[in-house]
């Protein structure tokens, strides 16, 4: 059978489609990029804003467009909180929620007589081909799943709701998964969840001692984490960032600069404690990028609030802002809060800020201009002239490198002198003799 796997919104939900693309590969399926070729699709929602929500319904209804005749399935926080919404469309076959998302093939199998799921429990290195992960847009970074669901009590987040209660996958399994990714070829990996500070807490263990074994265990030569909270991050933390194979970014939501608008959103941490840590990784780790999420338009946030946390994004000097408008979601406890901002005035807000964003992305940018870093190249983006291949690739500080070359680079560890700005990163410069020593594992 032919199966296209679709994903909206965060690296966990990439995550789970990846693995759920591994078990339906080992039971000898298909997956295929185009929706068009499929006679299965699937698409793991987002449901964390109204926006989010709304584009859910959307790819929906593509879906449907693209393939009358496939059998689709909704599945993810959109399918789990709304699944009435789903159902209205009339275009979905199947409506799975995250509590029974786990349990995907074998639901299926009752509906499509052909689909032969697989057994559960994590597979081993090299039992599933590689070659479709990759080519269903994958890429060369491996996202690892290493818990599910949240036990925190932010006043705006669907989440929590939608995700359910804190819970870890086994350390073992996950050492497991990455050391089967490494395996197979994979340069990166990326440790994924939805609240991944909390992992292990419920057996005594920690995100701290993960990391550790990861890299006393594997040999995957980079490790990224995806998202930390600030009240999780520990001294423990810190002191593995010298290991040169954790990359040297740190994604540390902060989502107000302003204290009465984080004790509003229950935020557990003031704007000095969060500039503490970001002081602290600046001096262990010198060219870290400390990436963040904001929210503009909370409930009750004046003009002067939203000054204040102007002024303390801009102080940080973040290398990248990822912007919300605060998106009312029922559930929640600040949909019930009094003085919500018009939308009109959550609007300019999201735009000044993201204009701050971009203006201090670009300046991070250019502190490496005449750096020559190592770029992990993940694929061909276009040509230039003559039909040169003009590829594209991340540097473990998240800067994206822009580079031309005949030599196939997806999937290889590469330097790269960074020589100008450009709109979508960095245009860098590689070296022949480099190009021509590359390692790599073709996809």
């Amino acid at each position: 059978m032919k199966i296209c796997l679709l994903s909206l919104g965060c690296k966990l939900n990439q995550s789970e489609m990846e693995g759920l693309a591994r078990r339906l590969a080992l039971a000898g399926h298909e997956i295929v990029r185009r929706a068009e070729e499929a006679d299965l699709c699937i698409l793991n929602t987002c449901t964390v804003t109204h926006i989010a929500a709304r584009k859910s319904r959307q790819a929906l209804r593509r879906l449907r467009r693209d393939n009358p005749g496939a059998f689709l399935v909704a599945t993810g926080c959109y399918a789990q909180m709304s699944p009435t919404e789903i159902a209205q469309l009339q275009d979905v076959d199947m409506i799975v929620g995250n509590a029974d998302k786990e349990r995907l093939p074998e639901l299926l199998a009752s509906h499509l007589p052909g689909l032969m799921p697989s057994s559960d429990g994590p597979i081993e290195a090299g039992t599933a081909p590689l070659g479709p992960f990759a080519e269903a847009a994958f890429r060369t970074r491996a996202f690892v799943k290493i818990q599910d669901g949240c036990d925190n009590a932010c006043t705006y987040c669907i989440v929590t709701l939608a995700r359910g209660a804190a819970s870890s996958r086994p350390t073992a399994e996950i050492v497991a998964e990455v050391q089967g990714r490494v395996a197979e070829g994979y340069h990166e990996v990326v440790l994924t969840g939805v609240h991944i500070g909390a992992f292990g807490r419920e057996r005594g263990e920690n995100l701290a001692g993960l990391v550790q074994r990861l890299l006393a265990e594997t040999g995957v030569p980079r490790l990224r984490l995806s998202s930390v909270e600030p009240w999780d991050f520990t001294p423990e933390l810190l002191a593995l960032w010298p290991n040169p194979r954790l990359c040297r970014h740190l994604h540390l939501p902060l989502q107000s600069g302003c204290d009465t608008t984080l004790a509003r959103m229950g935020r557990r941490y003031t704007t000095a404690h969060y500039r503490e840590i970001v002081e602290a990784m600046r001096q262990a780790v010198p060219g870290i990028a400390l990436t963040t999420d904001m929210i503009v338009g909370f409930p009750g946030e004046t003009d002067a609030e939203f000054a204040a946390s102007m002024a303390f994004v801009r102080q940080l000097k973040f290398a990248r802002l990822h912007v919300f408008a605060y998106s009312r979601r029922e559930g929640t406890v600040a949909a019930t809060m009094p003085a919500q901002v018009p939308v009109p005035v959550k609007e300019e807000r999201s735009a000044q800020m993201r204009r701050l964003g971009e203006e201090m992305e670009g300046a991070f940018r250019a502190s490496f201009l005449g750096h020559t870093l190592e770029v992990l190249w993940e694929n061909r983006v276009g040509d230039g002239a003559g039909g040169t291949p003009l590829w594209r690739g991340l540097t473990d500080n998240y800067i994206p490198v822009l580079a031309f070359s005949r030599e196939p680079l997806a999937n290889c560890i590469l330097p790269a002198m960074l020589c100008a700005l450009h709109d979508d990163g960095v245009w860098g410069t590689l070296m022949p003799q480099e190009t021509r020593s590359c390692q790599r594992t073709s996809f």
